[in-house]
């Protein structure tokens, strides 16, 4: 395994958070799918996003020497980190203090290969407004999703967040549960798009939020949510919305042998979205 070199760090960065030990699907980020592993794949859509963006350095941050070693054999500098961490901002946090604490820290989880550079990209533009500490990315969902959505909800009803926005894009809250509940929806079905935003979990941090982040307890709906950022809510921050497209190969993670399967059919169906 190589080491990363010397070369300081831009002032923006993402980090790739990867784990081995993920219980339903271990050594995950090593996993292939259509002949790539799925953390070559997040890191070539890093890599992209970072050319567009400038002044933009990526790392993967791993507590295992073989996801290391294959971050190092595609050409990516390596963060170690401690195993103990639970999440992956907090990993995220911990390879921004040994790149020394760029500006701002973009976290994009290694088991996320269809996340477009393109949004990586807008979260990058929206930090560097100036006016933001957090932001992360939202889609409206059309109707057809949304009945897709609902019909996986009846199976894995804590799969999928949906975001409530205010005026200025700002969220109001993330939940587990379909926001907001629609009366008379058959007259909102006229409409093309459904009031429903759905979120896709990656995040920008300014260095000042990020740290806080981690020094924090969870909070109470962070814990019966599920869902890190309520953190940021329940505690008075602001966390800034940036609408993208939705995804086209609809998953955003892969967390299951099903997830697999379908990441396989969806790249047979529609085309592999692999940077070249």
């Amino acid at each position: 395994m190589t080491s990363p070199d010397t070369q300081p760090f831009a002032s923006d960065l993402v980090v790739i958070p990867a784990r081995y030990g993920s219980t339903r699907l271990p050594g995950k980020p090593l996993l292939k799918i259509a002949g790539r592993t799925l953390l070559e794949r997040v890191v070539a859509n890093a890599r992209s996003a970072a050319q567009m963006v400038g002044d933009c350095d990526l790392v993967v941050a791993t507590d295992d020497e073989r996801i290391a070693d294959h971050a190092a054999e595609i050409g990516v500098r390596v963060i170690m980190t401690d195993r103990s961490l639970t999440s992956g901002s907090a990993r995220a946090h911990a390879a921004a203090a040994k790149c020394g604490w760029p500006d701002r820290i973009i976290s994009l989880q290694g088991d996320a290969p269809f996340i477009p550079a393109s949004t990586v990209a807008a979260l990058v533009d929206r930090l560097r407004e100036g006016d933001a500490s957090v932001a992360t990315p939202v889609f409206q969902l059309d109707w057809d999703r949304l009945d897709r959505l609902r019909t996986h909800k009846k199976v894995t009803p804590f799969s999928g967040t949906t975001c409530l926005r205010d005026k200025q894009g700002q969220a109001l809250w993330f939940s587990k549960t379909i926001l907001p509940a629609l009366r008379d929806e058959e007259k909102l079905r006229q409409s093309l798009m459904s009031p429903v935003w759905q979120h896709l979990g990656l995040y920008a941090y300014s260095r000042d939020a990020l740290d806080w982040f981690v020094s924090q307890d969870e909070g109470d709906y962070e814990q019966l949510e599920g869902l890190e950022q309520l953190r940021f809510l329940e505690n008075g921050w602001s966390i800034a919305t940036v609408p993208v497209a939705p995804p086209e190969h609809a998953l955003s993670g892969i967390d299951t042998p099903q997830d697999l399967a379908i990441a396989e059919e969806a790249i047979a169906r529609l085309g592999d979205p692999f940077p070249v």
